[in-house]
C-alpha cells in the first residue's frame, strides 16, 4: 500500500517529507527514483506525470492529481481506468477567490489608469461606476467558480454563471449549455474563465466570442480575465482584442503554453496583466493532508471523494 509521486517542475522532496510524516507506516517514495517495490505501489500522486509510470505500476488503485485541474492526466493516452481524484480543498479555493476578486477590482476601478498617470505625476479623477452597473459574467461554475461568483456578488456586482448544465444559486442567474453560451457572452461586462480544458472547452473563448462581449457596458469596454486552463483561449485573438480596444483589459494567470514565451506579444500590452500560474497555488500541507483522508477513506471501504468523470473529463 505503498505511494508514489511523479510531479515535473514540482518539488518532491517537499511533498514526499509531508507524506511520509502524515503515513509513518507507508512507502513514499519518487518515481524519479528507482521505486523499491512496484508491486506494492497503490496509489499514484501526480502533476503532469512521466506518461511510463502507468505501465510501471500494475498494482495502482487510485490516482491523485496535484491541483484542481485534471486535463495534464486526461490527455495522456497511457492513462489507465482507475478511480482518479482531483485536489478540492478550502486552502486553494480561498486562494483562486482571492485573485479573482483582486483582478476584478483591479479593472473595476481602473487601477491601469491610476498606474499610469502614477508614473507620470498626473492626478486627475476619472468616474467610476458602481459594482452593481457591472455585469460580471463567470465561465465554469464549479467550486472555483461558485466561490468567485458568489464572493463577486457580495460586492453587489451583477453576476451571472455559464456551465455545462444548469445551476441552481440565489442571487446568481445560470446560463447552461451551447444555446444559452451567445445570450450570456452578450450580458457580461467582465468575462471570468475558470472553465476545466476538455474538449469540448478547447478555444471555446475565441475571436467571435470576444465580439460578443458588449462594448456599451458601464466599464466603457469588456474585460477578460483567465485563471481556469490556458487550453480553452484563443491567444491571438486576446492579443487582437486588446490591440484594437475591443478588450478593455485583460488579466492572463494560464496559457497554452508555459512558461509564457518571451515571442508572445501577450507581454506588451500594457492594459494586460500577466501572472505565472500562480492565482490558486498548491499547498503542501493542505494538500498532502487531503490525499492521506481519501487514502484512510478508500481503505475503509468509503467512497473517494471528488471523483473525476473520465467521460466528460472532469
Amino acid at each position: 500500500m505503498n505511494l508514489v509521486l511523479s510531479l515535473t517542475n514540482v518539488n518532491e522532496a517537499e511533498w514526499i517529507d509531508r507524506l511520509q510524516a502524515l503515513l509513518p507506516d507507508r512507502k513514499i517514495e519518487s518515481w524519479k527514483s528507482d521505486v523499491s517495490d512496484p508491486q506494492k505501489v497503490e496509489y499514484l500522486f501526480a502533476w503532469k506525470p512521466d506518461p511510463a509510470v502507468f505501465a510501471a505500476l500494475p498494482n495502482l488503485k487510485v490516482i491523485f492529481s496535484l491541483g484542481a485541474g485534471v486535463d495534464h492526466l486526461t490527455s495522456l493516452p497511457q492513462l489507465p481506468h482507475l478511480p482518479l481524484v482531483r485536489i478540492v480543498d478550502a486552502d486553494l479555493t480561498s486562494r483562486m477567490t482571492e485573485w479573482v476578486v483582486f483582478q476584478t477590482l483591479f479593472h473595476h476601478r481602473d487601477h491601469l489608469i491610476f498606474a499610469a498617470q502614477q508614473e507620470a505625476g498626473i492626478w486627475k479623477d476619472h468616474k467610476q461606476p458602481a459594482a452593481k452597473e457591472v455585469r460580471i459574467g463567470v465561465l465554469g461554475l464549479g467550486e472555483l467558480g461558485l466561490s468567485s461568483a458568489k464572493a463577486l456578488k457580495s460586492l453587489g456586482f451583477e453576476v451571472a454563471g455559464w456551465s455545462r448544465t444548469p445551476k441552481n444559486v440565489e442571487g446568481i442567474q445560470s446560463f447552461a449549455g451551447d444555446d444559452q453560451l451567445d445570450a450570456f457572452l452578450k450580458r457580461t461586462d467582465i468575462l471570468i474563465n475558470l472553465l476545466p480544458s476538455t474538449p469540448t472547452t478547447q478555444k471555446l473563448v475565441n475571436a467571435e466570442r470576444l465580439a460578443m462581449l458588449p462594448q456599451s457596458g458601464a466599464l466603457g469596454g469588456p474585460v477578460y480575465i483567465n485563471a481556469g486552463r490556458g487550453a480553452t483561449q484563443d491567444e491571438a485573438a486576446i492579443d487582437t482584442a486588446l490591440a484594437s480596444g475591443q478588450l478593455k483589459g485583460a488579466s492572463l494567470d494560464v496559457f497554452a503554453v508555459e512558461p509564457l514565451p518571451q515571442t508572445s506579444p501577450l507581454w506588451k500590452h500594457k492594459n494586460c496583466i500577466i501572472t505565472p500560474h500562480v492565482a490558486a497555488p498548491s499547498d503542501p500541507q493542505a494538500l498532502s493532508e487531503y490525499v492521506v483522508r481519501q487514502i484512510k477513506r478508500f481503505e475503509k471501504g468509503e467512497p473517494l471523494e471528488n471523483l473525476v468523470d473520465l467521460e466528460v473529463g472532469y
